[in-house]
């Protein structure tokens, strides 16, 4: 398949990394190759990951670098093809008929139409990045049903027919990994494992996002995060976590607290489980200690 060049200027992995530094995300060489891999041969991109490593916000960088609009279908359990393609406006149906009375009305116009992501995506690919987020908490037919649609990016409306995009819309697909997708989906795309920044980039992500924030305190956070990661946790701390506390006791310690005290004080802004929090509070002065 024929290279395609999807950003002007941007003809390989470097200039791709580049690019989504100006949009705010530092992605590694092994995300900006999957991407642009991605881009240039039309695939969709998956990115795997544990939860807070930060799987949306490059789906986001890359579609402010594409200069496009971020059309997100969430997923959840019990999600239907309806919530993820089209749904008719009955109210609105229901209405028209009776202001209309004995005359004709077309209930399936386009005004009636309320259009889904997977939709919106096929009607303007050229505009618009799909997300498709946390397909693992989808079940196995929803997971079927999106496979069907992209392997030909169509879709079939009863009362309208067939709708077909003019080219394969740009498709990201994210998996906290909390069950295995079919083998036939990860086939169809380029994937990519995204990990926990090492400390020094995370300390830069750290840097570029709160600008408040002072390089030893981006650094004593992301050492004190990356102890709290090593702990049995429920739900450790993500990337945007790491951020919110950075920026949370330095507020703090804007306002009098001293350090390690200011961390200690917004640690429910790095743990958002009680559980967690009563599980490591014998322990946290020594684990900021240790960070000083």
């Amino acid at each position: 398949m024929p290279v395609r060049r999807v950003i002007q200027g941007i003809d390989g992995p470097g200039p791709l990394a580049g690019a989504l530094r100006e949009a705010q995300y530092i992605a590694d060489d092994g995300l900006a190759t999957a991407a642009y891999l991605a881009l240039a041969l039309g695939k969709p991109l998956l990115l795997e990951g544990m939860p807070g490593v930060g799987k949306t916000e490059a789906a986001k960088a890359l579609a402010s670098v594409l200069g496009r609009e971020l059309v997100r279908l969430q997923c959840y359990e019990g999600i239907d093809s309806a919530a993820a393609l089209y749904e008719w406006n009955f109210p609105r149906q229901m209405l028209a008929i009776r202001q209309a009375g004995e005359g004709h009305v077309n209930l399936y116009a386009d005004e009636f139409l309320i259009p889904r992501p997977l939709m919106l995506a096929l009607q303007d690919p050229r505009a618009r990045v799909l997300l498709i987020d946390e397909i693992d908490r989808a079940d196995h037919e929803f997971e079927a049903f999106l496979l069907e649609f992209l392997s030909d990016f169509t879709i079939s409306i009863p009362e309208r027919g067939t709708i077909r995009a003019e080219e394969a819309p740009v498709v990201i697909l994210t998996s906290n990994r909390t069950r295995a997708l079919h083998e036939a989906l990860r086939r169809r795309c380029v994937y990519h494992w995204i990990d926990y920044p090492d400390p020094a980039l995370e300390a830069q992500i750290v840097m570029m996002r709160a600008s408040t924030v002072a390089r030893d305190t981006a650094e004593r956070v992301v050492r004190a995060v990356g102890r709290l990661r090593a702990e049995p946790l429920a739900k450790p701390p993500g990337v945007a976590e790491t951020v919110e506390w950075a920026e949370a006791a330095t507020l703090l310690n804007s306002q009098g607290a001293p350090w390690p005290a200011a961390f200690a004080r917004a640690i429910g802004v790095a743990l958002k489980d009680q559980d967690d929090i009563a599980f490591v509070a014998p322990r946290l002065d020594a684990i900021l200690e240790a960070t000083a």
